[in-house]
């Protein structure tokens, strides 16, 4: 896929059993010479099988047990109202942008593939120089590995040096979630924008979750807190050509200053603390940084224009 360049923005199927009884068959033997007792007269007892969870349904999905503990978190980050928002169509080609370790993947894999779509995880490459990610991609793997709610999924790289690995216009959404920060550290957040835009097709969405820094601090063009500001999101979408179709406040929380001692990384869930002998250890209080919750994100949906005579309007 090509790669876009653009200017540097500065200031800041789980095997479905088919539902129904299932009755036993009992052969009737027509030539008893006996007669037969009440008993073995009376009709043979249905054998009924529970009916198979209906995937296709998102709640049911959200409902899994195989989600376990990762479900306390839908309290902050609202998987079926976030879909509902960016408008995603589960029978249709779905990408999730690095899926991490998973926790949004657990929703959507399952949902699509219910659906007859296709979900497509953007991975970081098997190759790749750093040992976290190979970790990583090689711990996503055994995860939906040989897994039925899965179905089919596809697995792609995705990477600042060899960009996403996708067929032009062959997806109908992206997604990312908490994602931006990495690119904007990493030197490639503009080139991810521009990989989105060619891989959907004319009409696709782009759905970006993103923590939220406000718009009265300083924007860090590394984003080294972890926070990015709504307008800087939105400059970089539009610059690879997106329009912003909306905004929501699904997965704020105005509890969140963005101001903590060791970034957004502070919070939970991954609530990181200073180490003895680090600066501001005696005075941290892990139980305020607790109470605060995850951070304050924004949800964003952008599309890519329908046709190029659109797109010239924009």
């Amino acid at each position: 896929m090509r790669t876009k360049a653009l200017a540097a923005l500065l200031g800041g199927s789980m095997l479905l059993v088919s539902c129904g009884n299932s009755q036993t068959d009992t052969d009737t033997d027509t030539e008893a010479a006996a007669p037969e007792t009440a008993a073995e007269t009376a009709a043979a007892p249905e054998t009924e099988t529970a009916p198979a969870p209906d995937y296709s349904d998102i709640e049911t999905v959200l409902a899994g047990d195989w989600r376990g503990e990762a479900a306390a978190r839908d309290e902050w980050r609202h998987p079926r109202e976030t879909l509902e928002f960016f408008q995603i169509d589960p029978s249709s080609t779905v990408v999730e942008i690095w899926p991490g370790g998973g926790w949004y993947s657990d929703v959507l894999g399952p949902w699509i593939a219910a659906n007859g779509g296709t979900y497509v995880a953007a991975h970081f490459p098997a190759d790749a120089a750093s040992n976290y990610q190979q970790r990583s991609r090689a711990a996503f793997e055994t995860r939906i590995e040989n897994n039925a709610l899965y179905g089919e999924p596809q697995l792609v790289n995705f990477s600042a040096d060899g960009g996403l690995d996708m067929e032009d216009g062959s997806a109908d959404a992206v997604l990312t979630f908490r994602n931006v920060h990495n690119w904007m550290n990493n030197g490639f957040a503009e080139r991810a924008f521009a990989e989105f835009y060619d891989a959907l097709r004319p009409g696709g969405v782009l759905g970006v979750v993103e923590h939220r820094l406000p718009s009265s601090r300083e924007q860090d063009p590394m984003s080294a807190n972890g926070y990015v500001q709504q307008a800087y999101v939105i400059a970089m979408a539009e610059e690879a050509g997106f329009e912003l179709v909306d905004t929501s406040e699904i997965n704020a929380n105005p509890a969140d200053t963005a101001d903590h001692p060791l970034g957004v990384w502070t919070l939970p869930p991954v609530r990181r603390s200073p180490q003895e002998g680090d600066e501001g250890y005696e005075d941290f209080d892990r139980e305020h940084f607790d109470a605060i919750g995850e951070s304050d994100r924004m949800t964003l949906l952008f599309r890519k224009p329908a046709s190029a005579s659109e797109a010239t309007e924009e």
